[in-house]
């Protein structure tokens, strides 16, 4: 009866002493580990994810307040280089709510068992439409030789955003929400280690913000003005602004008292984005811009 208990009293001897080893090895490197495992760049980082919201999606959302600007040169920027032109985008659907513990912005995809239950119409929350729209303006030829002055966003809510020619809007419609989130939230998304605020919510109404001598023209299938676009732009006087508003929703028509002109470019309907590529192909095409 003694002789098992000994057997088992040296093999738990064995086990602790063992154990022992590895937990000294294991407390003899921490230090070291800790001290070159930590720059100051990481440091850096967790700082500022400590000053965030506290969960992954707002984290992300943290990081989107301050975006790339698209390099163009001051003298483009210049009024002195002719006309230009100024896209708003009326009754985008930009609208956030608290869906469970989080703020989202609102889009038919991912929320429409909310807004069904809230007696909301999913098929009205098209976000995207405003993304491609904005992709489309920022990224025409006519913005890269500066000719762009300003792209201005109303939302369905009466909400006005000023969007900077230079500013590069993110590729994907989860990023493009989250900056948008944080824009609604904070009412301005800055530069890259500038202060010059990129994106900002601005007072409406937004005619205070236009050229005195600006064309307006809205665009609308409805309109029973049908012209080429082409067309309509080389008639233009030389020496006016050119100020295009354009619905980024998903039904409807524009309908705004500042506008000059109301027409129609296709005999079909178009989307938001497609009919403002239409837009700077003309002016491209006007300004010899290639």
């Amino acid at each position: 009866m003694v002789r098992p208990y000994a057997v088992k009293g040296k093999k738990r001897r064995k086990r602790e002493d063992k154990y022992e080893r590895v937990e000294e090895a294991e407390e003899a490197s921490e230090p070291e580990e800790t001290e070159a495992s930590q720059p100051e760049d990481v440091n850096k980082g967790a700082m500022v994810e400590k000053q965030s919201n506290g969960n992954e999606g707002e984290e992300k959302v943290g990081n989107s307040i301050e975006l790339e600007g698209i390099p163009i040169t001051p003298v483009e920027l210049s009024t002195k280089n002719g006309p230009g032109a100024i896209f708003i985008l009326e009754r985008a659907s930009l609208e956030v709510a608290k869906v469970g513990k989080t703020y989202q912005l609102l889009n038919s995809d991912d929320h429409s068992n909310f807004l069904r239950k809230n007696n909301r119409d999913p098929a009205l929350y098209r976000p995207d439409i405003v993304h491609q729209a904005l992709l489309m303006v920022l990224d025409s030829p006519i913005n890269k030789a500066g000719k762009l002055r300003n792209v201005y966003v109303r939302t369905a809510a009466g909400v006005l955003i000023e969007i900077k020619p230079h500013v590069r809007i993110p590729r994907t419609f989860k990023r493009f929400c989250g900056v948008m989130l944080q824009l609604l939230q904070k009412l301005s998304i800055s530069a890259v280690g500038k202060r010059e605020k990129l994106m900002r919510v601005i007072k409406n109404p937004v005619t205070q913000y236009l050229p005195v001598n600006s064309r307006k023209i809205g665009f609308s299938y409805s309109s029973e003005k049908l012209v080429s676009i082409h067309n309509y732009v080389a008639a233009a006087e030389n020496n006016r602004d050119f100020v295009f508003v354009v619905g980024a929703m998903a039904h409807g028509k524009v309908e705004t008292d500042y506008t000059d002109d109301f027409i129609s470019i296709s005999g079909y309907p178009l989307s938001a984005a497609f009919c403002i590529s239409m837009i700077c192909q003309a002016l491209a095409g006007k300004w010899d811009i290639l």
